[in-house]
């Protein structure tokens, strides 16, 4: 099967000179280019486009579920077929009372390498971004503001296109040969975590790249499977 090819609804001031011009110099079925026609751009999807949406894989992990009553212990967001960009607690952040701030400004500036952002349970009215934008906007940094970059929720497709008897990203993963959460996290994993432990910290840290590692192949089992929205973050 002959894998899906998805653009970017783009940002300007990413693109480069010979992208811009291409948008310039190319029309959509309105007789506008696509800087005028931005919304055409996307639903049209021209296949000579010279550049497509550079999109991570998201995963936060989080001493609570409830950002008002908790603070994030580390992230990862993992680059289409490239590296991982990743932050994790550390035990000055903590004795300082600075707890997750700096973790957070890394994380804000990571996700704006990417056109859209992969999560599984982490969009509007789930976990991971909005305990991000809820954590950044309590300390008053600039979280990615709406349209900036566009998000998918993988767990929306696999819970309304697939049929499993539990829709956690490591059944899917499982039924689908996919290796996923070799570092199963334990509670006193967690409890030394939120003290501050560097080695409870840098469990939780790998616990969470395997989970954007599964969760990209998940996704590329999938996609062509999916009318990918065009949600913002």
């Amino acid at each position: 099967m002959k894998k899906q090819k998805h653009i970017a609804g783009f940002n300007p001031f990413r693109l480069k000179k010979d992208e811009l011009l291409w948008l310039l110099q190319h029309k959509c079925k309105h007789g506008h280019n696509y800087l005028e026609h931005p919304a055409c751009f996307v639903k049209e999807r021209p296949p000579d486009c010279p550049f497509t949406e550079k999109i991570g894989f998201l995963d936060i992990e989080a001493s609570n579920i409830k950002a008002n009553f908790g603070i994030i212990l580390s992230y990862c967001i993992k680059e289409e077929n490239g590296k991982i960009f990743s932050g994790v607690l550390t035990r000055h952040d903590i004795m300082s009372q600075n707890y997750d701030k700096k973790l957070i400004e890394k994380c804000i500036k990571d996700l704006r390498r990417f056109d859209r952002i992969v999560v599984y349970y982490g969009g509007d009215n789930r976990f991971d971004i909005p305990e991000l934008r809820t954590r950044a906007v309590m300390w008053g940094l600039d979280f990615p503001f709406y349209k900036e970059i566009k998000v998918l929720d993988l767990y929306s497709y696999i819970k309304r296109k697939f049929n499993f008897h539990c829709n956690r990203l490591e059944i899917a993963c499982e039924f689908f040969g996919i290796k996923a959460k070799k570092h199963p996290i334990k509670y006193d994993v967690w409890i030394r975590a939120m003290s501050g432990d560097k080695k409870a910290l840098n469990y939780i840290l790998t616990h969470n790249k395997e989970d954007v590692i599964s969760l990209e192949k998940l996704y590329h089992k999938v996609v062509n499977y999916i009318n990918v929205p065009n949600s913002s973050i």
